[in-house]
C-alpha cells in the first residue's frame, strides 16, 4: 500500500506552486520528513526526483530537521544519478555547508566525514556531465569549503580553468565570480 507521502508525490509536478504545496504539507506534518529523505536517496523510486524538489523547499524553512539524517544524507550523495534529483540536493549541500560554518546556535553540525562526502560529491558534480545549475551550486559550495581546507581552492581553480571554455554563459558567470574571490 502506498504511503501518504507517496500519494502526495504522485501528484507533484514541476510547477513551483505545486511543489510548494507539498512542501507545506511536510512542514505541517513533520512525521513525513524521514520518509521524504529516504525517498530522495532511492533512485529506483519513480518519485525520487520529486522528493528531492520537496526536500529543497522544506530545507529553506527547516534545515535543522536534517541534522539527525546527516550521516545518511551525506553518505548517499553519490547514489544520485538523475539530473532532476541532483540539482536540488546540490543546493541543499550548499545550505548545509553555509550553516555549518556559521557557528551559530541554530546551525547545522556536520562531521568531518559529512564534510568529506560533501566535498567529494561537489567535485564529482562539477567534473562530470551535469547541468549548469548543479555545477554552479557545487562551485559555490567548494568555494566555502576551500576557506577551511587549503587544498580545495587551488583544485577548484584548476577544474574551472580547464573546463571554462566548454560551458554556458551561466556557468562562466559563476566561475568568474568565484575565481575573483580565490585569486
Amino acid at each position: 500500500m502506498l504511503s501518504e507521502l507517496q500519494k502526495k508525490l504522485d501528484y507533484v509536478n514541476a510547477y513551483r506552486e505545486n511543489r510548494l504545496k507539498t512542501a507545506q504539507d511536510v512542514l505541517e506534518n513533520p512525521s513525513l520528513f524521514s520518509a521524504l529523505v529516504s525517498i530522495c536517496f532511492s533512485p529506483e523510486d519513480k518519485n525520487n526526483h520529486k522528493a528531492c524538489w520537496i526536500l529543497e523547499f522544506v530545507s529553506y524553512e527547516e534545515l535543522l530537521w536534517l541534522q539527525p539524517h546527516l550521516d545518511f544524507f551525506c553518505s548517499n550523495l553519490k547514489v544520485l544519478k538523475d539530473e532532476s534529483a541532483m540539482r536540488p540536493i546540490a543546493k541543499i549541500v550548499q545550505l548545509l555547508v553555509k550553516s555549518h560554518y556559521k557557528k551559530s546556535e541554530n546551525s547545522i553540525k556536520l562531521s568531518e566525514e559529512n564534510l568529506q562526502d560533501c566535498i567529494e560529491a561537489s567535485f564529482d558534480w562539477l567534473i562530470n556531465d551535469t547541468k549548469v545549475a548543479t555545477k554552479a551550486y557545487s562551485i559555490r559550495t567548494l568555494y566555502i569549503l576551500g576557506n577551511y581546507y587549503d587544498w580545495i581552492h587551488p583544485e577548484l581553480k584548476v577544474t574551472i580553468d580547464k573546463d571554462f571554455g566548454d560551458h554556458s554563459a551561466a556557468y562562466k558567470a559563476v566561475a568568474k565570480e568565484v575565481l575573483k574571490k580565490i585569486k
